[in-house]
């Protein structure tokens, strides 16, 4: 069952994108801003949400998430047949690294690279089956009514009432030993991280969150956001740089 399309909100997939653009060599940084026609990786990482509501798009919608059951590996499940975030990763790599694609491809595969890296690090992407990656759970957030994807997705980063920017900024900058240490990780590495921190995310008690369960997960949150930037950083200077 499809997920919500837009793990991170705007506000983190941006501040991705900001980061990624601070760890990117020259030689990248030049040929991703000709690809892109100058547009910032921090714009284009949220076009995938831009566009989920164009019917022309719609073969795109599984390619957000993925199910992995507890107890089970990526390699273990059953594939959708419409393509996964996992599946879809490494094949986008490829396509960017395979020289055969056009200007618009290229710019295309580049814009859903750069909003899959985001999504990726979002554990509530990696859903287990049971509740559509949280949607299904319901819960009150400050005693609105919400689900526990879009807590994840937005509710938690807006409530730091920081643009893109402040946010990405207040990331911290990594060492060059952490960056190499991130970068050198493979997507399955990134798959179990993001699998690992369900339990932390499942811990509701009566459902009613609010500032407790911020503060429980807001520095998680600062991780997975940092360690996505820098990571899409890595694979664009892995094909570009």
């Amino acid at each position: 069952m499809p997920l919500m399309a837009g793990a991170w909100g705007q506000t983190g997939h941006r501040a991705i994108g900001w980061v990624a653009e601070n760890h990117l060599t020259s030689k990248a940084k030049k040929k991703l801003n000709d690809l892109l026609e100058g547009a910032s990786l921090a714009m284009v990482g949220t076009w995938m949400d831009e566009v989920r509501s164009d019917k022309k798009y719609n073969y795109m919608s599984d390619w957000h998430w993925v199910t992995i059951p507890d107890g089970k590996t990526y390699a273990e499940t059953e594939k959708n047949s419409h393509g996964d975030i996992v599946e879809t990763i490494d094949r986008i790599m490829k396509e960017l690294t395979s020289g055969r694609l056009s200007h618009d491809e290229e710019k295309e595969r580049i814009k859903i690279l750069v909003h899959l890296v985001g999504d990726i690090h979002q554990p509530l992407h990696l859903g287990t089956g049971k509740d559509k990656g949280g949607n299904d759970t319901k819960v009150k957030w400050f005693g609105n009514v919400s689900n526990l994807h879009r807590v994840w997705d937005s509710e938690m980063i807006d409530d730091t009432r920081l643009s893109y920017t402040e946010l990405a900024q207040s990331l911290g900058r990594p060492s060059k030993v952490t960056v190499a240490k991130l970068q050198k990780a493979s997507v399955n590495t990134w798959v179990r991280e993001s699998m690992d921190l369900r339990t932390q995310v499942y811990a509701l008690g009566d459902g009613n969150l609010s500032y407790e369960y911020s503060y429980h997960n807001m520095d998680t949150i600062r991780k997975r956001l940092l360690e996505a930037g820098v990571r899409l950083a890595g694979l664009l200077n892995q094909i570009y740089g």
